[in-house]
């Protein structure tokens, strides 16, 4: 995290800054701690990419979880303010990412800051507005970030990206929860020509040195 980078975001007293390090450190801490109790697993799964793994991570086990919500709305606010993004807006592909942007919509309060969020169907509604994309009125025009739970090639995560650019949305770029780095965030930025970020990857969550 760029400390000095978010210095610059906030108008805070020496010791205010020096607390909201503190507790910055100790909310990423915290939320490394509840992903690797609750969501990492061992074992022979299938990943929605297709490829096989003896590794899984069930974000949705630590995403809906009370304790964690605040924590990774405020960790997600943060790394957004260090990468010099200012959204309007954060959404994703329904459904791993709808906890992620109403995590990150209201803990973005306490920052001073109103960030909306909005969902993207994988099929559009077959009744009423026959809408793609819910919680925007009008989403045109609108500066976004796209948020997931877990990358790993990127696929729902480019699937959002793509249906936010077709609506006229400005995407400032991508943020995961976390990064399997199996390529999806390389897809993301040379393929797709959008910033891509992390909160974790899966090295750190089974502490695995680089």
């Amino acid at each position: 995290m760029n400390f000095s980078r978010l210095a610059s975001c906030y108008s805070l007293s020496t010791r205010s800054w020096e607390k909201f390090v503190l507790d910055h450190s100790r909310n990423h801490d915290r939320l490394k701690q509840i992903l690797k109790t609750h969501s990492v697993r061992f074992g022979d799964f299938v990943l929605a990419s297709g490829q096989r793994s003896n590794l899984y991570v069930d974000c949705r086990l630590t995403t809906l979880r009370a304790e964690a919500m605040p924590l990774i709305g405020r960790l997600f606010v943060a790394k957004m303010q260090e990468r010099g993004w200012q959204p309007d807006a954060v959404g994703g592909l329904t459904m791993g990412a709808d906890p992620v942007v109403t995590a990150v919509a209201r803990e973005a309060l306490e920052y001073g800051q109103i960030i909306n969020a909005f969902l993207i169907r994988k099929e559009a509604k077959q009744h009423g507005r026959q809408k793609f994309i819910e919680g925007l009125d009008e989403p045109a025009g609108k500066n976004v970030v796209i948020v997931d739970d877990v990358c790993t090639t990127g696929g729902s995560t480019i699937k959002a990206i793509e249906a936010a650019r077709e609506a006229g949305m400005t995407v400032l770029g991508a943020l995961c929860l976390v990064d399997r780095e199996q390529g999806g965030g390389e897809a993301i930025e040379q393929q797709h020509n959008c910033p891509f970020d992390r909160i974790f990857t899966m090295a750190e969550l089974i502490d695995q040195p680089k």
